[in-house]
């Protein structure tokens, strides 16, 4: 289905027909154990570009669906591989793919995949516009932001839903930091990050190691009547800022980071972070 939106702004609304989703009971320490371990196995034969195999189910909820929206610009070199990588995970799931204004031949791409929700805006915006549209068209019990150039593999995707659907959150961010491998494209980069999470932890009271993770899945709930006001990439402190002022619970998991570089199509830049600053005190402490 391809769709071009008729207006700029949106507050996400609740979906008729969307399950809620129920928390599971409780597991013990080493049932715990056993499915983080199936769990790990699970998402290496989705990384294996090699395997063929049919990835067995994961578990969820009666009604659940997960929506994965994917803001796309530019991308014509990944975003074929990024959708099947979507397609393989084992869970009930819509893909809603959002061209924002692309010029390299993605938007021909885009509108050969009539399985799957594509929204084509008229001119480039920012990922935080192609966001709003998105969101507005989901109609999942969770919502997750998957990106189109493959620095984050969309089989983590499955590591942010358990906090989910055991109870134990309304969001959950896929932070680069944690675990054992952590790679950043600089030194810089890693900096950067880093004072803005700080700033926005103190703003927030949140305990945040990635702030700016691109890997966010949402409680479709904690989305209904929240306004989206950034285009750019203002959006990831703006709705860090908005949920921990509505008293939203967050978790962190790790998850595996391929950084690119700006010859290969990297588009945040430091006036992005400078932006950042004043979305953080912004939506923080004023709004």
């Amino acid at each position: 289905m391809i769709e071009t939106p008729q207006n700029d702004t949106f507050v996400a609304s609740s979906t008729p027909g969307a399950a809620p989703l129920a928390p599971l009971a409780p597991s013990s320490h080493d049932v715990a154990k056993r499915v983080e371990r199936q769990l790990d196995e699970l998402i290496d034969l989705l990384r294996s570009e090699e395997s063929a195999e049919t990835p067995p189910p994961f578990t969820t909820p009666p009604g659940f669906l997960l929506s994965v929206v994917i803001p796309v610009y530019n991308e014509a070199e990944t975003i074929k591989e990024v959708v099947h990588r979507v397609e393989r995970l084992p869970v009930p799931k819509e893909i809603v793919l959002v061209d924002d204004g692309s010029t390299d031949g993605t938007r021909d791409i885009l509108r050969s995949m009539d399985r799957h929700r594509v929204i084509l805006k008229e001119r480039n915006e920012g990922k935080g516009a192609a966001l709003r549209d998105g969101f507005a068209a989901a109609t999942g019990t969770v919502v997750v932001v998957q990106d189109a150039d493959l620095e984050y593999h969309p089989a983590d995707i499955l590591r942010l839903l358990p906090p989910l659907l055991e109870g134990e959150a309304d969001v959950v961010y896929g932070s680069r930091f944690l675990g054992e491998r952590v790679r950043d494209p600089s030194w810089l980069h890693r900096a950067g990050n880093a004072v803005l999470t700080r700033l926005s932890n103190w703003v927030t009271g949140l305990s945040l190691t990635d702030m700016e993770t691109c890997h966010k899945a949402f409680r479709r709930e904690v989305l209904d009547g929240l306004p989206i006001a950034q285009n750019r990439f203002g959006f990831e402190p703006e709705v860090t800022a908005r949920l921990a002022r509505r008293g939203c619970r967050f978790v962190e998991v790790p998850v595996d980071y391929q950084p690119r570089g700006y010859e290969e199509g990297k588009k945040i830049g430091w006036r992005d972070g400078l932006n950042a600053i004043y979305c953080i005190l912004r939506y923080g402490l004023w709004e």
